[in-house]
């Protein structure tokens, strides 16, 4: 029967999102959105059905596909149908109005929205069903899988920590600070596409491994993953952030300055912002300001922590600065990332 369907070609970005819908990551939705959906969530962040949400997760195609409502697409992905998409709609999109609400931004020097651009003007709708599974790799487990970890370990306040980058001084301050609030901190990378000039994921895999193996707590901290493309959507992607991590069991997420933001598209606390325009979202958002090393305080701080009278003195942390200097051959100092970390990260530059 599966064999005699039409077939539509899929690149591995939607192979990610497809399982993501099929195992409830994305819950509340169970496949990818129609046209309601995507405007809906483009205009007001919710679904028609009201529930908050501010990623459209779409399935796009450079031609109008030859379908209709109700038929059955088999979705291939290396010469093998991979899923089944039960179409419920099929519809043209207007890629610069929806990369302007979603992103922000019209402009192709943007990732997120040149990739959008990239994969075509027309989308197809409707519910997901999974015919051959990804092999998974050790850090990728479904949502059902992590919640039954967190009841095992007895962790009641999980802090879910989301990066897609290797750990400098400032991402450890934060893990620590979510040590401090949970039973557990979630260290979540994601193991999807990024853009070119971050690290790669192996890099920061290894990285967060020796972290962790050497400087926490092990028995608190979980370092798992999210297959899932970055998006670099800024205060739109840590809301879908947040909510895709309270669906792993996750009871509170940290929200950092500049959060799933690049380059200078967002202002940097628009991501604080954003929740305060929504309804709870069944877990607690930490917002955590800007994190540098201070020399006159001692060692990594915060706005908070920090006199403004030391503003001069401080030195702020980026991995864009770290990767530089790498770049130049130079050692960072220990300021801006541990010195025992330097060899994982001398491989992905």
């Amino acid at each position: 029967m599966v064999e005699t369907l039409p077939t539509l070609q899929i690149g591995e970005d939607e192979r990610l999102d497809l399982e993501n819908l099929a195992t409830g990551a994305f819950a509340p939705l169970q496949g990818f959105m129609t046209r309601e959906e995507t405007l809906s969530v483009a205009e007001a962040m919710r679904l028609p059905t009201g529930e908050v949400w501010t990623i459209p997760i779409l399935l796009q195609t450079p031609e109008r596909p030859r379908v209709g409502r109700g038929e059955t697409l088999a979705l291939v992905h290396g010469g093998e149908r991979v899923a089944l998409l039960h179409v419920q709609d099929v519809y043209a999109l207007d890629l610069r109005q929806l990369a302007k609400q979603v992103f922000g931004t019209e402009s192709e020097a943007h990732p997120g929205v040149a990739r959008l651009y990239a994969k075509g003007p027309y989308a197809l709708g409707g519910r997901v069903e999974v015919l051959k599974p990804r092999a998974r790799g050790p850090l990728e487990k479904t949502p059902e899988e992590v919640r039954a970890l967190f009841r095992a370990w007895g962790w009641r306040r999980v802090v879910a920590f989301q990066t897609r980058n290797a750990p400098h001084r400032a991402h450890e301050y934060l893990i620590r600070l979510g040590l401090e609030l949970a039973d557990g901190v979630l260290i979540h990378p994601i193991l999807g596409a990024k853009k070119a000039d971050d690290f790669p994921t192996e890099v920061i895999v290894q990285a967060y491994e020796a972290l962790i193996r050497d400087f926490l707590p092990q028995n608190r901290v979980a370092l798992l993953g999210l297959a899932t493309p970055m998006r670099y959507a800024g205060p739109k992607e840590a809301v879908f952030h947040a909510l895709v991590r309270k669906n792993f069991g996750a009871t509170h997420f940290l929200v950092g300055r500049d959060h799933a933001g690049v380059g200078d598209f967002y202002d940097p606390y628009a991501a604080h912002r954003i929740f305060d325009e929504l309804p709870p979202l069944g877990i607690e958002i930490v917002r955590v300001g800007a994190i540098f090393h201070c020399p006159l305080c001692g060692g990594i701080a915060s706005e908070r922590t920090c006199p403004e009278a030391h503003r001069e003195k401080r030195l702020s942390i980026s991995m864009t600065k770290v990767r530089s200097l790498l770049r130049e051959g130079k050692t960072p100092p220990p300021e801006l990332v541990r010195p025992e970390l330097l060899p994982i990260l001398r491989q992905g530059v």
